[in-house]
């Protein structure tokens, strides 16, 4: 295949040409593309966005609960900007600019870009065009990469080396540059070809519903209410202690974003079930059990010691939700009979099993007999009444 030449059996959207250092501007990795670091800047470059806007990001969340916006990428009409969000908070400007043309954002895989622009824009952007689940929609299969479909689309190879790099330094090396800006320029033509292919295929509408749920999990994004479910192994336990499970879980998340700290750096899933199980009698007993616990110093140790004394109400029990159990013969047999039905129907309608109903959804909806809110929508006219009639009863 020619490179930058798209393959004849997908659409004629012109594939741009491999970004070129400027080597008289250290901060613009294609004489087309701006550094932006002032508001003005920012203001005057979003003046002139309609229709589609190419949208990434960088940043770092390695010592911290809650990501650091690094980096935007924006691409629009062949023109590229890398803005800085340390220098100013483009925010403002972005809502403005979605309030007054709603583009629609091009986005890659965006659900962790969504989550780290969630502060500047709290319920995302107006329409979403998610190309890893476009192309899961036309058959390329499930958690396809960028790189795949810059490939795929334009024929040209991408080095991923600056993957893990740090994106919080200034100034940015060339090479930094020169990968934030690769991560929007194929984007509009990897657009065209998806679209043209929903459409052929009649999935735009589903698509459409998914890229909007996809925005309502960022924008709605809240601690978990009930964490203590996905620790299947004390599924056994009884309910006060499963409240009191679930207390500890709601502790560190609360406090781990008080903190800005990861939360394995205040308490492992592990330690939280241990102590639960057996409460340490003292604050000593307690350092000894989780000594290492970079996060978990006098102060917390001293709460949390409070938090696992305390007596379990009647009230907790109650809003407490059950752990669900491994399923037993019955149920596995149930869920074997599910996924065959899931199966044949993705082979009928050329969609991966996984994207019509993950596994994972399958054992809730058999544990708890409720139909889960990812099902819901054209999934639910799809499969509830096949996949009810397989309910062990």
């Amino acid at each position: 295949m020619a490179r930058n030449a798209c393959p004849v059996n997908f659409t004629d959207a012109p594939c741009p040409d491999p970004i070129r250092l400027n080597p008289s501007n250290p901060h613009s990795p294609h004489t087309d593309a701006l550094w932006i670091a002032d508001r003005d800047g920012l203001d005057a470059w979003l003046a002139h966005v309609n229709g589609l806007l190419a949208v990434d990001t960088e940043f770092m969340r390695t010592n911290t609960y809650y990501a650091r916006l690094a980096l935007i990428q924006l691409a629009h009409a062949g023109r590229y900007a890398l803005v800085d969000p340390l220098a100013l908070h483009p925010g403002q400007s972005l809502s403005r600019m979605d309030e007054r043309d709603a583009p629609t954002w091009i986005m890659h895989s965006p659900s962790e870009d969504l989550e780290v622009l969630a502060p500047l824009l709290p319920h995302g952007p107006g329409n979403l065009f998610d190309t890893q689940l476009a192309a899961a929609f036309v058959g390329m299969g499930l958690g396809t990469s960028y790189r795949t479909l810059v490939e795929t689309f334009c024929g040209v190879f991408l080095d991923k080396g600056e993957t893990r790099s740090n994106w919080m330094q200034r100034p940015l090396t060339d090479s930094q540059l020169e990968y934030a800006t690769l991560d929007v320029v194929y984007l509009h033509a990897i657009h065209e070809n998806l679209q043209q292919q929903l459409i052929e295929r009649d999935r735009m509408t589903w698509f459409q519903a998914d890229c909007e749920r996809l925005k309502q999990r960022t924008g709605d994004r809240a601690s978990d209410e009930q964490p203590q479910r996905s620790l299947r192994g004390a599924s056994s336990w009884p309910r006060e202690r499963q409240a009191l499970l679930r207390r500890v879980l709601l502790w560190r998340e609360a406090t781990a974003r008080e903190l800005d700290q990861p939360r394995p750096w205040l308490l492992q899933d592990a330690q939280i079930m241990s102590l639960a199980e057996d409460i340490p009698g003292s604050t000593s007993a307690l350092a000894e059990r989780t000594r290492g616990q970079r996060a978990l110093r006098g102060p917390q140790r001293k709460t949390l010691l409070d938090v696992l004394h305390q007596p379990v109400t009647d009230q907790e029990m109650q809003a407490t939700a059950p752990i669900p159990a491994a399923l037993d013969s019955t149920g596995k047999r149930a869920l074997n009979a599910m996924k065959q039905d899931v199966n044949r129907l993705a082979e009928q309608l050329d969609l991966p099993p996984g994207l019509l109903a993950a596994r994972k959804m399958l054992e809730e909806y058999i544990a708890t007999w409720t139909w889960p809110d990812a099902l819901q929508g054209w999934r639910h006219d799809l499969l509830h009444e096949q996949l009810s009639a397989h309910l062990p009863g």
